[in-house]
């Protein structure tokens, strides 16, 4: 018992420095009996042990003059036969007086998906088939069977009159359909009450004007930033490949770097001009443009094996580069 009073001393002083606060999960958390504070699934040791570390917590606390309080979880239970000592140890917390535990985030809704369909189906309830069908343990069922069928599509293209209906709608649904090709579900719009939908349109109408200028203005700004960017990027080229042609620097930059590409010089590092992703983007612009490795890749040969085709070649240029010296013809 003495060496289980003195770990969860030790780890209670910890937990009520950082949390304010201490609740018995925690205790078994940094014990290391518990992989995380969830249930006693995965606790190592039996519902015997918990009883003895909730008391040791009980003797800390009480010598600190900490408050007793019941933890609120809910219709949770953390044993499978609901053994009460075992089910009070865990939901008894210790905290100073006048102690505020924060409030827990809110989770945020389930977004309803509605799929469309993309071939010959009927609904599993009523037979009859339609554009959009929800799925449901039966198979799919249509808008009517769903209760959705007062709902009308919004196609996407619109972000703020998507926006301002979703919000106004009391009810709405995430339309998408199955990409075969991409392997994986894109977004087609959504369904929303033609009120709100009617609604979002007044509204967009309304204030076309200010957010076109407000787009005309954003367009430039993002210019300017990218052309900044685009400059800062050559020069970083020109400092880490002293060879490399000014006008190639420029080209490579205004390549790597064009916004949306997600070419690597639109990556996080490459912003902040990591010398890495510098590389990175150099060697991409050589190993396209001084070897044949697109005629490879043309020739159906495997980008892998086609890379290590010309590894020799892009480093070959890369070296002189980096010395100062224009590279020889390959």
């Amino acid at each position: 018992m003495a060496n289980v009073r003195t770990g969860v001393a030790r780890v209670a002083e910890t937990v009520l420095t950082e949390r304010g606060a201490v609740r018995p999960v925690d205790i078994l958390v940094g014990l290391g009996w518990i992989a995380s504070p969830t249930t006693e699934r995965r606790i190592q040791v039996d519902g015997a042990k918990i009883v003895e570390v909730a008391e040791a917590l009980r003797h800390w606390a009480i010598e600190r003059g900490l408050e007793e309080r019941d933890g609120d979880y809910g219709d949770v239970t953390f044993t499978s036969d609901g053994d009460p000592n075992v089910e009070r140890a865990y939901r008894t917390h210790w905290a100073p007086a006048g102690h505020v535990e924060p409030e827990k985030p809110r989770p945020r809704p389930k977004k309803l998906t509605v799929l469309a369909a993309d071939h010959a189906w009927e609904c599993a309830l009523c037979g009859e088939d339609g554009d959009f069908f929800l799925e449901g343990k039966s198979g799919g069922v249509c808008l009517d069977c769903a209760d959705l069928g007062h709902l009308e599509f919004l196609p996407s293209g619109d972000a703020a009159l998507t926006g301002r209906a979703r919000k106004a709608s009391r009810l709405s649904a995430v339309v998408v359909m199955w990409n075969l090709r991409r392997n994986r579900y894109e977004r087609q719009g959504i369904l929303a009450e033609p009120a709100a939908i009617e609604q979002a349109a007044r509204e967009c109408l309304s204030d076309a004007d200010v957010r076109a200028r407000r787009r005309a203005r954003d367009t430039t700004r993002r210019a300017v930033e990218d052309q900044r960017f685009q400059g800062e990027f050559a020069a970083a080229i020109r400092e880490q490949f002293p060879g490399c042609p000014p006008e190639r620097a420029e080209a490579i930059a205004l390549h790597a770097a064009a916004r949306g590409s997600g070419r690597a010089g639109r990556s996080a590092t490459a912003r902040k001009l990591d010398r890495d992703a510098v590389r990175l983007a150099v060697a991409a612009s050589v190993r396209h443009v001084d070897t044949d490795f697109d005629d490879l890749l043309m020739a159906g040969i495997d980008r892998e094996a086609a890379r290590a085709k010309v590894f020799d070649q892009v480093e070959s240029v890369l070296s002189a580069w980096r010395a100062g010296a224009a590279a020889l013809d390959a």
